[in-house]
């Protein structure tokens, strides 16, 4: 995985990871959203998946994560102007997107935002915009997350003093998630430990971009797009994803029955496959 910063005309920097090589030509790049918090590195565990498929994984460190300069008051929609210079940089021209939880949005926002470069999405465990209409937006959802939110929606202060306070309750994820977490998915630890070490300052902007407005229509994307949920879902609950197939005419929804949070990326190798099928690329 080769590492480097970009360097934005507005004098911000964007910490980047490339799994791309001198064999680079015609492969499908995948641009990797990580979730909150975590920082940008791709998903190791969906690596084996993707070598057959000759994927190529780019992402970068959201804004206020890991080697990235914050961006205060950034929404959901700022996501694709960076998208674009990291695209721009490292000379790429279309490219699918793919999310996880906080980075499901993300992708979503390059889909809606990009629709001449982006060839697909798929966005897993993701949440809908805020007061989404016909949605009960906290039904479902761990308590410590509805907490977290609702401290969120009340502004930056609320938002801080909540977090100075806030411990992590394993009672958001299922079994099935404390055992994905045990296994391969252990692979978590290496993102979200160095996603805090600088301070809550990349959680805290995201938490306040999902519970403003986005700054775009997900039923507006033209690109295919791929929902991946878990029903069990205690972190995202999983009617975020079916009230979003509801609104996105380009969507087809998934939802795995027995799967939370994390174990639902066990599903991600099935995700990789249709990626590959609904990019035109080659």
């Amino acid at each position: 995985m080769n590492e480097t910063d970009l360097e934005l005309s507005d004098g911000r920097r964007l910490h980047v990871y490339d799994s791309g090589t001198d064999d680079s030509e015609g492969r499908l790049v995948v641009f990797w959203h990580h979730g909150t918090p975590n920082i940008g590195a791709p998903p190791a565990p969906l690596f084996p998946a993707a070598g057959p498929l000759g994927i190529r994984w780019v992402s970068y460190d959201r804004p206020g994560y890991g080697g990235s300069t914050p961006l205060p008051d950034r929404n959901v929609a700022s996501v694709a102007a960076d998208v674009r210079s990291v695209a721009d940089a490292l000379g790429i021209d279309r490219f699918a997107v793919m999310g996880h939880s906080g980075g499901g949005p993300h992708a979503l926002a390059c889909g809606a935002l990009l629709p001449e470069r982006v060839l697909c999405v798929v966005s897993v465990a993701a949440l809908a915009p805020f007061g989404a209409e016909g949605l009960d937006w906290f039904g479902g959802m761990a308590a410590s997350g509805v907490a977290s939110l609702r401290a969120a929606a009340e502004g930056r202060m609320a938002k801080e003093n909540h977090e100075a306070g806030a411990e992590y309750d394993p009672a958001m994820f299922t079994s099935a998630d404390h055992d994905a977490l045990a296994g391969e998915w252990s692979w978590f630890a290496d993102v979200v430990g160095p996603a805090l070490e600088g301070g809550p300052g990349g959680l805290i902007d995201d938490d306040l971009a999902y519970v403003a407005p986005w700054g775009f229509d997900p039923g507006k994307i033209v690109a295919p797009v791929l929902l991946l949920h878990g029903r069990e879902d205690r972190v995202a609950p999983s009617s975020h994803s079916e009230w979003l197939v509801s609104r996105c005419p380009s969507a087809e929804l998934r939802l795995t029955p027995a799967d939370g949070h994390i174990s639902v990326l066990n599903s991600g190798a099935a995700a990789l496959n249709w990626l590959a099928q609904h990019s035109d690329h080659r």
